[in-house]
């Protein structure tokens, strides 16, 4: 008995990392897993597959406050992966400056990289640059992080 309602609350947690994974890719705010997601499937639920949907459906926590901490955990996970893979090989960087809209210089840091014969390109950070865009400045934030990440 413990073990069965010990693997639906797994089974819960699962997919509220799945669908949160999801959101983060659409783009969509994170309301949207209470808003209509849990609401399309309870009603697959119900509708296609006959069964009572008010117990599966509590099984998956996607409030916007825990979407939003999958997400930043996911997030999380992927950079304490990819910074410990870098420090094992070796890989090319690209930093990119850009503004946003109300002005403020953001730091994008893209490593280029190759992991099982493949060659891979990933975002590493993206920085508020707070003085200025000036080389130096733009040198001593990508340091920052590398001591950081180290």
């Amino acid at each position: 008995m413990f073990a069965s309602t010990s693997q639906r609350n797994d089974d819960g947690l699962r997919a509220s990392y799945n669908i949160s994974l999801l959101i983060a890719k659409s783009g969509k705010p994170h309301t949207i897993g209470e808003k209509l997601i849990l609401s399309a499937a309870e009603e697959v639920l119900k509708t296609v597959l006959h069964k009572p949907a008010s117990d599966i459906i509590k099984r998956i926590p996607l409030s916007n406050n825990t979407v939003e901490r999958r997400i930043d955990e996911m997030s999380s996970d992927t950079e304490t992966f990819l910074c410990n893979y870098l420090q094992t090989t070796h890989f090319s960087i690209q930093l990119d400056e850009s503004t946003l809209p109300e002005n403020a210089a953001l730091l994008l840091a893209y490593v280029r990289f190759i992991m099982n014969q493949e060659i891979y390109e990933e975002l590493l950070f993206a920085r508020t640059l707070i003085t200025d865009t000036k080389g130096e400045s733009i040198f001593h934030v990508w340091k920052d992080y590398f001591i950081e990440k180290a």
